[in-house]
């Protein structure tokens, strides 16, 4: 029987022990090691001492469950939640590399604020931004306040303000939604939209 061009292999009788010898070696060593549990002892060695948290992944409406695992201060692994209704465990490319974002150098890390025809950012602290924020968002609720309308004659009152608007996210608990819809009753205004809808 004459090979194909290209492809000549001599298998005399030796060649064929020897092959059949080396591939049964290697499938009873298969069965020795379990590649599974050295993954996973690896993994556990890495993680030990980690302390571990369920978050939701920021980057898309979809709002997958994350378990994160952080060891002194830092993330050192994520993965998707098994448990979580939405993803079931799965990530895709971007909750996968929510790491390398999570460690960026240009990631931002403290309030910036560019003063009014300036052209550079400048770093404020965190009590000077959330002065600032409380400071805007009082004086923008007072000068837009509606305290009353009338409809066919008879004035009523409304108590409410068109120029304050909330944005939720998919990343958002349920808690954090509850409490964005208390905040914006309480602010007056009736505009708390969601991310996904927009």
């Amino acid at each position: 029987m004459a090979a194909r061009k290209g492809y000549a292999m001599p298998l005399d009788r030796r060649t064929w022990l020897k092959l059949a010898a080396g591939g049964g070696i290697g499938l009873s060593l298969s069965e020795l090691v379990d590649a599974r549990s050295v993954r996973a002892s690896a993994a556990s060695t890495k993680l030990e001492g980690a302390r571990e948290a369920t978050t939701a992944c920021n980057f898309c409406s979809c709002g997958c469950g994350i378990i994160c695992h952080v060891k002194d201060g830092k993330l050192v692994h994520l993965e998707g939640d098994p448990d979580h209704v939405v993803n079931r465990g799965a990530l895709c490319s971007k909750g996968a590399a929510m790491v390398a974002a999570h460690g960026s150098e240009q990631r931002l890390r403290v309030p910036l604020r560019r003063a009014p025809g300036g052209d550079r950012w400048q770093e404020i602290s965190w009590d000077e931004a959330l002065e600032r924020l409380a400071r805007k968002m009082q004086s923008t609720r007072d000068a837009h306040w509606v305290a009353g309308e009338t409809v066919g004659g008879v004035e009523l009152p409304v108590n409410r303000t068109d120029a304050i608007a909330l944005l939720g996210g998919a990343q958002n608990t349920n808690e954090e939604c509850y409490l964005f819809n208390k905040m914006g009753r309480l602010l007056g205004t009736n505009y708390v939209e969601h991310q996904a809808r927009l």
